[in-house]
């Protein structure tokens, strides 16, 4: 039988080679390529045509959210199982948005790693227990589920990281592949969400919440 293909995406070596390590312990899997940010991910899935990559989402350079939406088009039939220290559900939501069929955490073991694998290469969508656990929670919490950073949809978490990084309307529209308009509409949702009232106050609430999910993306 044929081995399952693999390419691990993670920016701390060690971490790629205790990974390949593990998975190729198992006769079903073969790693055969590592790499350490989203660019050169994008161009081995487009060369050798992994069927799972596994992307950490916290890359250097273009992050694995990013890398998960080209590596799509030009590796279509290559499987993004994402992967992540942090186990925040709106994370796994954008790379189910931009493609990936599974979600991890760091916390995740082996088994659960394997048992993901074999789920999102026969194209199941998988999600780890730790974010089914999350996502629980959040169910029996229903009133803190919809305030604050929580209420932020995955779209515009990704803009308020871009008003972090100081980039324009434009700018961020060119990067997202949107109009500006559509932009300003999103700014002007995030701080009414927020109770918010100008850019220097989005800027002091992000800075004021270090653990918020927007940091995870830097």
């Amino acid at each position: 039988m044929e081995k399952i293909s693999i390419l691990i995406a993670d920016d701390h070596k060690l971490v790629r080679q205790t990974w390949a390590f593990v998975v190729n312990s198992d006769n079903r899997f073969s790693v055969i390529a590592e790499c350490a940010n989203g660019e050169e991910a994008v161009e081995l899935s487009r060369q050798m045509q992994p069927h799972v990559v596994i992307m950490d989402i916290n890359l250097p350079g273009m992050n694995g959210i990013e890398a998960t939406e080209q590596i799509k088009k030009l590796s279509p039939g290559s499987k993004i199982l994402g992967i992540s220290i942090h186990s925040e559900p709106g994370f796994a939501r954008m790379m189910f948005q931009k493609g990936a069929l599974g979600y991890l955490t760091k916390n995740s073991s082996h088994e659960e790693m394997f048992k993901a694998i074999l789920e999102v290469s026969e194209g199941r969508k998988y999600i780890c227990s730790e974010i089914k656990n999350k996502l629980s929670d959040q169910l029996l919490n229903m009133e803190n589920q919809d305030t604050g950073i929580n209420s932020l949809s995955p779209k515009e978490i990704e803009i308020v990281w871009r008003v972090k990084k100081g980039l324009s309307s434009k700018e961020i529209a060119n990067e997202l592949n949107i109009s500006t308009k559509t932009v300003e509409v999103h700014r002007r949702n995030i701080l009414k969400k927020l109770g918010l009232k100008n850019v220097a106050s989005l800027v002091n609430f992000i800075n004021d919440h270090p653990g918020s999910p927007i940091h995870e993306l830097d």
